[in-house]
């Protein structure tokens, strides 16, 4: 099976473990496939949390980009009575409505660039090496994202220095889905994945949890480091995933679920075809012992040499034919289920984006208790993954799931605002 592997496709911390357990530990027993394949949930886990983390500070700094100076204490320096707006950051100084359409502004220049940028990073993920796309794309989100937060150590005041900041990181924040969902996809297969992707999919609500507890820890002390030490991470993760990922398993000579199940469906065809081989014959009486025995050899031959007939097709796998966009949309359920994503996209990105600032308008908490509360919300969003998935295993009714998760999440968002129009 070593013949085979594709050894320009291996990354280079691989290659450093394999040539270190071959040399120093070579009686050294282990799951190969089991180490890769969790080694890659593990990886791309970490990325998309990562991806998600990045993402989540600008929700904790609206606090204090703008916000009420009068119950605050100002410095020497300042003269209240002369600046009403002197612990607003400039440009999200002037009135209450300019400051949140200025605010607004910022998610709408990522949120809008990310949209756009989606169908070309999809077009992109499939026609190359997703370890570089998916690396380079950490290593420039965490990039932008500390050149949002030096826009304060270096007092930068212009609205478009911030705006450009989020365009940029809307676009590289692309390479995250479309990247770490296709490695998932080429090591595990179809069948009761659920599960694994319940849990698996928990990453976005762990990746908004650590970003709302790192921005809130630093957001009163100075908000440029919930924006600089997020990227900081990122970077470094994006770089561990450059050195250690393993893209499929063709790579390091394994064999996915997918293909192990078609082989086990090959040998049992010719299983079934050896034994009724004397059925034609029309010898089914007089069949003796040996002639039974020699059946046995044979079957037992060949499936010894489809075996390496299959490990050999399946590591030079034919180069897979990427679909066009067109070609996407007459896939069954697709438009469906994009349209159901688009709505709970449009509720669950409005909670990612205000529900700190919601809290700390709504109530007399703090900015960094306000985004240490919101994390609630993403909390549930964890063990409703997990349940999703698990429902959808034993029912294999994945649509129904969704439908029903979304109509119980309809009336608890109306929740809030009877919450707070009393």
């Amino acid at each position: 099976m070593s013949g085979y592997v594709r050894r320009r496709d291996v990354a280079w911390g691989i290659r450093f473990l394999q040539c270190f357990t071959d040399k120093c530990c070579p009686l050294l027993q282990f799951n190969r496939d089991a180490c890769y394949r969790w080694s890659v949930v593990f990886l791309t886990y970490i990325a998309y949390m990562c991806y998600h983390m990045c993402r989540k500070p600008i929700s904790v700094a609206k606090a204090v980009l703008h916000r009420n100076c009068s119950g605050l204490t100002p410095t020497e320096d300042v003269l209240p009575y002369e600046n009403e707006t002197w612990c607003d950051w400039a440009p999200f100084n002037g009135s209450d409505s300019s400051a949140s359409q200025m605010l607004g502004e910022l998610d709408s220049a990522f949120l809008f660039s990310y949209a756009a940028a989606m169908f070309v990073s999809g077009f992109i993920a499939e026609r190359v090496n997703l370890r570089y796309f998916i690396s380079l794309g950490m290593l420039l989100s965490g990039f932008f994202s500390y050149m949002f937060g030096i826009g304060k150590t270096y007092n930068i005041h212009v609205l478009s220095f911030y705006l450009i900041a989020q365009v940029l990181a809307g676009i590289v924040q692309t390479t995250g889905w479309p990247g770490v969902v296709t490695v998932m996809s080429k090591w595990f297969g179809k069948g009761k994945r659920g599960l694994i992707f319940g849990i698996w999919n928990s990453h976005t609500s762990i990746g908004n949890i650590l970003g709302s507890l790192i921005a809130a820890y630093y957001v009163e002390i100075d908000w440029a480091y919930s924006f600089i030490v997020p990227g900081l991470i990122m970077g470094v993760v994006g770089f561990t995933l450059f050195l250690f990922l393993v893209v499929s398993p063709s790579d390091v000579g394994c064999i996915s679920e997918g293909d192990f199940s078609q082989n086990q469906r090959s040998y049992k065809r010719m299983e079934n075809q050896v034994a009724n081989v004397d059925n034609s014959s029309g010898f089914d009486s007089e069949t003796d012992d040996t002639e039974i025995r020699i059946g046995e050899t044979e079957v037992q031959r060949r499936l010894t040499e489809r075996t390496l007939l299959l490990s050999a097709s399946g590591a030079e796998e034919e180069k897979e034919i990427a679909i066009g966009f067109c070609g996407a949309l007459r896939i069954p359920g697709v438009i469906e289920f994009s349209l159901c994503l688009f709505f709970s996209k449009l509720v669950s990105y409005t909670f990612l984006y205000w529900l700190p600032l919601y809290v700390n308008a709504s109530t007399t908490m703090g900015a960094t208790l306000s985004a240490d509360l919101s994390t609630l919300f993403d909390v549930g969003g964890i063990g409703g993954a997990i349940a999703a998935g698990v429902i959808s295993d034993q029912s294999e009714m994945s649509a129904t799931t969704c439908v029903g998760m979304l109509a119980f999440a309809g009336p608890m968002v109306t929740k809030y605002t009877t919450k707070n129009s009393k």
